[in-house]
């Protein structure tokens, strides 16, 4: 970051729900930059003026046009279902403002058990849907900041470093997350998701995994290394009979459409591979975790569990007063008890970034680009899940 910095941001947040309490909760941490919370926007206008208050925005707006014509505002986060994420993305560079949008970048929201051809549509109706977004973002002349926080991870960004210094190559990587079920019922219907846990979950480590294939890419070639080919599988676990013989259930069901488990192999033009995995039939809280073979180095990257903090309560409400860690079914017993949760998943290097990209007038660390390429490589690979085959993944 520039010492030079003295500008200030306007920020505005669309949404009121997890997503945006976490993103606002690390924007307080963002130094350098002037930040001005200047207002929030929900359907919801009594759950908006709640959120305004507890994070201190100045103002809620009756309506999302009395946000996008506010002179005041320069960035404006947007936490909404991804089935609304091109809309809003659209109005909000139209109105001449940079714009934050959470994973995944966009998608298809016709479920492919619902329609003709429907893997193979529903490739083509997400990429022309990331298509017209980023051509809002060049001809509106403001920038697309897409929130994959795996990029600003503190152990993706020293993999990054070690992978340069010992002039490694990558071969492979394999990656998971996983946990017991989102806590969203959007995320589990497809009209409102785009995918299952493939694609909300397999998102992260696959964003993660092509950043590391970039950076090496410009290290070596001076151009970006893109993923090439997938194959893919996915199972609606929690409804096998493995699962529906058990009278007992501490993992979420509900799913409409959508798989809860799914994998994915990644080919990219120079030969090397990634296998991305990711699943919502995982107890014993969050797994994010990425380790990469490479020609002169192995890495292995615990975002979550780690051992930083390691805590024993016989008791599950001996610890009912202090954060654990994300999605553990109880905390009796061990924890991997992480000191700074937020910090290990990217989240204050993340929104860092987004502001400096805005005074700076420079495109994010993670941006389009990347959201296209997810878009572009998980679809492809659920099209290899409807054909049973290897597909060739689009580039633009």
């Amino acid at each position: 970051m520039s010492n030079k910095i003295q500008k200030g941001v306007g920020l505005a947040m669309i949404g009121t729900g997890f997503a945006s309490t976490f993103h606002m909760e690390n924007y307080k941490r963002v130094y350098g930059v002037p930040l001005q919370f200047v207002g929030n926007y929900s359907r919801n206008i009594d759950k908006a003026k709640v959120f305004a208050k507890e994070h201190g925005f100045e103002k809620t707006y009756e309506s999302l046009d009395d946000l996008l014509n506010d002179t005041s505002v320069d960035l404006v986060d947007v936490c909404v279902p991804n089935v609304f994420h091109e809309e809003f993305v659209i109005k909000v560079l139209n109105a001449g403002k940079h714009v934050v949008i959470e994973k995944p970048f966009t998608g298809a929201f016709i479920p492919p058990n619902k329609r003709e051809d429907g893997w193979a549509k529903n490739l083509e109706e997400a990429l022309a849907s990331a298509n017209r977004m980023i051509s809002t973002e060049k001809s509106s002349g403001f920038k697309i900041m897409y929130a994959e926080n795996w990029v600003y991870a503190p152990g993706v960004q020293k993999a990054k470093r070690l992978l340069a210094t010992s002039n490694s190559s990558i071969l492979r990587m394999i990656g998971e997350e996983s946990h017991s079920g989102t806590h969203s019922k959007y995320a589990m219907d497809w009209k409102t998701s785009g995918g299952g846990s493939l694609y909300n979950k397999g998102c992260h480590l696959l964003g993660g995994a092509l950043y590391l294939k970039y950076q090496e890419g410009l290290r070596k070639f001076g151009k970006e290394i893109r993923p090439s080919w997938v194959v893919a599988a996915s199972a609606n676990l929690t409804e096998s009979a493995a699962f529906t013989s058990d009278s007992d259930h501490y993992i979420r069901t509900g799913w409409k459409d959508s798989e809860d488990w799914g994998t994915m192999i990644v080919g990219f033009d120079d030969g090397s591979v990634a296998q991305i995995m990711g699943a919502d039939t995982v107890l014993g809280g969050i797994q994010n975790h990425l380790t990469v073979f490479g020609t002169k180095a192995t890495i292995k990257i615990n975002i979550n569990p780690n051992d930083a903090v390691l805590a024993y309560a016989p008791d599950a409400t001996s610890f009912s007063g202090e954060y654990i860690r994300e999605k553990v079914e109880t905390t009796a017993g061990w924890q991997y008890t992480n000191p700074d949760e937020a910090w290990m998943n990217g989240f204050p290097n993340e929104m860092q970034d987004f502001a400096e990209a805005v005074v700076e007038n420079r495109a994010p660390l993670s941006g389009s680009f990347l959201g296209w390429d997810v878009v572009s490589t998980s679809y492809s690979a659920y099209l290899s899940i409807g054909s049973g085959k290897k597909v060739n993944i689009p580039t633009n």
